[in-house]
């Protein structure tokens, strides 16, 4: 045997041929062709579940400010007491330096989260208008759905 056929690896261990990778990508666009409709109208689910979440955590710091205040903020205060510290109405006296929520997040369509207080489905409501951007009632997320 001469030095270059010890150093040629069996036929078996050489790789793919062309028609096995042709194959393959067949396969691949098949499955895509099939997947991809289904997780295309994921994305307004998603958006709903991120919606909800920072519903959760606005409610949380709704709640530290409570504990530390004795109420909620005023509808006229808004959320924005959670960052700054309220100027008009009741003004709080134990407000926490820094604020209970480093920025107001705006909800996955790029609108304000929205806050009643009295609400009309609890305590205190939040929400977000939802893809439509308007109150129309249908689309809203809130505080209740959590």
């Amino acid at each position: 045997m001469s030095r270059l056929q010890k150093n040629v690896p069996p036929r078996w261990q050489r790789g793919f041929t062309l028609i096995e990778v042709m194959i393959v990508v067949v396969i691949l666009g098949i499955l895509a062709a099939i997947i991809v409709p289904k997780i295309m109208d994921r994305p307004n689910d998603a958006r709903k579940v991120a919606a909800r979440s920072d519903i959760r955590a606005i409610m949380s710091a709704l709640s530290l400010y409570r504990l530390d205040n004795g109420s909620y903020p005023s509808t006229e205060q808004g959320l924005q007491a959670l960052v700054q510290k309220p100027e008009t109405g009741d003004i709080p006296n134990n407000w926490r330096p820094g604020g209970y929520i480093d920025r107001l997040p705006k909800d996955p369509w790029g609108n304000d989260y929205q806050y009643l207080n009295p609400g009309v489905h609890g305590e205190i409501d939040v929400f977000s208008y939802g893809p439509s951007g308007k109150p129309d009632g249908e689309s809203q997320i809130g505080s209740w759905d959590n």
